[in-house]
């Protein structure tokens, strides 16, 4: 019996050690990702023959933070390529996340042990990527780039304004072609050094956070302890991130970050997903006056699907989070940014955001408008600002 007990514990510890590795990352995603329970997605005929000639952009994702194959069409999560081409998306932003705090709040968060090193090393990531902020995003960037090389062009990842405008034309041609931009939720990865920024715009991120949920070296977060200003250091991010052609998303900025970005800013600035205030009034969302920021800068606002962002579970509460924005600041600078796979409910997955062009006609925008606000503005924006 003695020497039959090291084994059986031995046998528990292979099963939990299996356990961890592979049923620990689908049940987090299971519990974090979800949908509102509701039935099939009805629409107009006039909606779904409207959404099918648009060119929709969604600013926002997480999906490669998950245990996923995003050429794999899932049960889990809201999105991969297939739902994407089923839904109707052309462009998916997938936004890397590389430290985020466990049970994160809106309001104030320290510094502690980072939730997304237990996925990392749940999900088999390579050893290097436990400790190192930066190879964890180079890794995400490679996770994508060698689904669109094994895609058979289902999948096209764009760094260049030339990438858009071949894609934008094979689409033509292909509705069920998908392309996806690289961006960053936080400026973690740069490991303290601004001259990370080409190491990272080298491995195809276009857009950068400067915070995520934690004040870091470059400023402030609008969930963080201290809520500071830009540092000196950030400024320097700023400008090198202009320098190479990089957008600056202010999602989760703290307000004084988020002025100073926009006073030094030369370039158009854009939060990829958010609420406003005007409708879902809490520290996460943005003022009117934050709002016009951006739109002088020339910039876009992706606005949000989840509860928090919009104070409501359906596709009419983004439409009305849209008329705040649009009544703001014009049609012109508001557009999408679901959070999709970013530990959030949302109304859907991407198989239903036929729904908000729906809601967006009933809350009384044009076809053009909402051709606008569904993708043509991103598109506008990249197309001038990408790298050539």
């Amino acid at each position: 019996m003695k020497r039959r007990l090291p084994l059986v514990l031995l046998a528990l510890l292979v099963l939990c050690a299996l356990a961890f590795f592979t049923v620990a990352p689908a049940v987090a995603e299971w519990v974090l990702n979800g949908t509102h329970p509701r039935g099939a997605h009805h629409v107009s005929e006039r909606a779904r023959s409207l959404h099918a000639a648009l060119f929709v952009a969604d600013m926002h994702a997480d999906t490669l933070l998950w245990d996923r194959d995003v050429l794999a069409r899932s049960s889990r999560g809201h999105v991969d390529v297939p739902r994407l081409a089923e839904g109707g998306v052309a462009l998916q932003f997938f936004t890397v996340v590389t430290r985020a705090p466990f049970f994160a709040n809106y309001d104030s968060n320290r510094e502690g042990w980072n939730g997304v090193t237990a996925l990392a090393v749940a999900g088999r990531w390579p050893v290097r990527t436990w400790r190192s902020l930066l190879e964890r995003a180079l890794y995400q960037s490679k996770k994508l780039h060698d689904a669109a090389a094994r895609s058979g062009g289902r999948l096209t990842v764009i760094r260049t304004a030339g990438d858009l405008a071949g894609f934008a034309e094979r689409r033509g041609g292909d509705p069920r072609a998908v392309a996806a931009l690289l961006g960053l939720e936080g400026a973690y990865p740069l490991e303290g050094d601004a001259a990370n920024v080409d190491a990272l715009f080298d491995a195809g991120f276009r857009m950068m956070a400067p915070t995520h949920f934690l004040d870091n070296e470059w400023g402030g977060s609008a969930h963080g302890e201290a809520k500071p200003g830009l540092t000196e250091k950030g400024r320097e991010m700023v400008r090198r991130m202009e320098a190479r052609g990089m957008l600056v998303d202010l999602a989760h900025a703290s307000a004084a970050t988020f002025d100073d970005v926009a006073a030094v800013a030369t370039r158009p600035l854009v939060v990829s997903h958010t609420g406003v205030k005007g409708t879902c009034d809490n520290n996460r969302n943005l003022s009117d006056e934050q709002l016009r920021k951006v739109a002088a800068s020339g910039g876009v606002v992706g606005i949000g699907y989840w509860d928090a962002a919009t104070c409501g579970t359906d596709a009419g509460s983004v439409a009305r989070a849209v008329r705040h924005a649009a009544n703001v600041i014009g049609v012109r600078h508001v557009a999408l940014g679901s959070d999709f796979d970013g530990t959030v409910t949302t109304p859907f997955d991407t198989t239903g955001v036929v729904e908000i062009t729906e809601a967006l006609l009933a809350e009384g925008f044009t076809d053009e408008e909402v051709r606008a606000v569904m993708g043509g503005n991103v598109f506008r924006l990249l197309a001038e600002t990408l790298p050539r």
